[in-house]
């Protein structure tokens, strides 16, 4: 239930009155799954700004609607290609082709390589998230463990702090305790290991149990998990056992995919030998319209036939309309030389900051415009400082603050940000 503070804010003018009664009514029949701030409320955005049109606030966003709307909120270009597409077709099903369909399966796939991703990316399947796509590249490595080495080979090998989604197979490879334990017994044969862990005793593991393992799911950088980029001789070491044994490596690129690492995908920046079979994007991928993709190589492909997965509006032709739209943006040098620019001021910004508080923030860490700034202790209280001064800020784990802007962020709105940022943790550890 909304606070009498919210409500009697609601109520200072005929609109807000209106509005706010409208989200009062809305907030009875939602279920209790969310723990939002009672006195927010965004209205609209416009790039690197929400407005809370109820309570008269704006707000500088760095968390992209946690690093969805990499183009900015109400990006005008991504409305006009979804008002086009809306008025010429929005929905077919797969039963049949569409053009959109074809066109981005066909884009993704050329981009990657282009873009020095995934080398032998072949196929695409479309569907409507990231756990979604998750699932797709769980039930594509199980398939090919089963169909070329028997029942026994269907196990799946997962890392601690790794966050895959909240279905039943992609939350069974979700490390965190309080998201599983509550829904009994999920998918099993799901083993996590610590990426922390030396090089050998990960092969070890891996060659020692390769007759049980069908495939490893891993995010290239963690991002529930504090926001940790794997190092690459880590990725490469662990892709050298798994394709001597025909263990599927799966990359989760749904929140450090599409730009935001400051390359097309993180793996671009792996050599060859480190690339893998599937890899999945979401998030990014329709800018704030649901749309993913799980991405495989003709490996994976071979085993799969008619009936194996499916989905009703995975891969319609709206959200394949914004895709296209998104991945010819991103997909561009010079747009992601600006994303790398961007990524050194907050870098060297907040390791000023650090600096100055030593005792509070213990490390700066991360990848293009994936950042995360550690604690000592959890940052709760830094960042509702922050939004009580205007900026949004999330967390990443339970001593990080996430810094995932919109990738089109103005050089000026980064600087306001991260003063905002500077001046509540004085206010917060003064």
């Amino acid at each position: 239930m909304l606070s009498n503070t919210l409500l009697k804010r609601c109520f200072s003018s005929t609109t807000a009155k209106r509005v706010g009664q409208e989200i009062f009514d809305d907030v009875k029949f939602q279920v209790t799954t969310y723990n939002r701030p009672q006195d927010l409320c965004v209205t609209r955005g416009k790039n690197d700004i929400l407005y809370d049109d109820i309570n008269g606030k704006q707000f500088i966003d760095f968390t992209a609607g946690i690093a969805v709307t990499a183009l900015g909120h109400s990006n005008e270009k991504v409305a006009d290609v979804l008002s086009q597409q809306a008025r010429k077709l929005v929905h077919s099903s797969n039963l049949y082709y569409s053009a959109e369909c074809l066109e981005l399966s066909e884009k993704i796939v050329d981009k990657t390589k282009q873009f020095h991703g995934q080398f032998d990316a072949s196929k695409v399947f479309l569907c409507n998230s990231g756990t979604e796509a998750n699932e797709a590249a769980l039930k594509f490595a199980k398939k090919h463990g089963i169909k070329k080495h028997g029942e026994k080979k269907q196990g799946i090998v997962a890392f601690q702090n790794s966050f895959h989604g909240r279905t039943m197979g992609a939350l069974s490879v979700t490390w965190n305790a309080k998201y599983r334990t509550p829904f009994g017994d999920l998918i099993p044969h799901v083993s996590f290991l610590n990426i922390n862990d030396e090089l050998t005793k990960l092969q070890s593991f891996l060659q020692s149990n390769q007759n049980q393992i069908a495939g490893l799911i891993i995010e290239p950088v963690q991002g529930e998990g504090g926001v940790f980029p794997v190092p690459a001789e880590k990725l490469i070491g662990i892709n050298q056992v798994c394709k001597a044994n025909d263990i599927v490596v799966i990359y989760d690129e749904i929140q450090c995919g599409i730009g935001r690492s400051g390359k097309l995908w993180a793996h671009s920046y792996l050599p060859k030998e480190a690339h893998p079979d599937i890899f999945t994007a979401a998030k990014a991928l329709g800018n704030g319209f649901p749309i993913a993709a799980t991405v495989v190589n003709e490996n994976v492909n071979n085993v799969l036939q008619v009936g194996d997965h499916g989905t009703t509006y995975g891969g319609n032709p709206l959200g394949c309309a914004v895709g296209k739209y998104v991945i010819d943006t991103i997909a561009d040098e010079e747009f992601l030389a600006q994303v790398n620019e961007k990524s050194k001021i907050f870098m060297d910004r907040l390791a000023k900051i650090q600096a100055k508080y030593p005792s509070q923030i213990k490390d700066v860490r991360g990848l293009g415009l994936m950042i995360g700034a550690e604690f000592a202790e959890p940052p709760a209280k830094v960042i509702q400082k922050c939004r009580e001064n205007g900026l949004l800020l999330i967390t990443a784990g339970k001593t990080t603050a996430r810094f995932v802007p919109p990738l089109t962020i103005s050089h000026e709105n980064i600087q306001k940000g991260l003063d905002i940022f500077e001046k509540s943790v004085a206010e917060v550890y003064a």
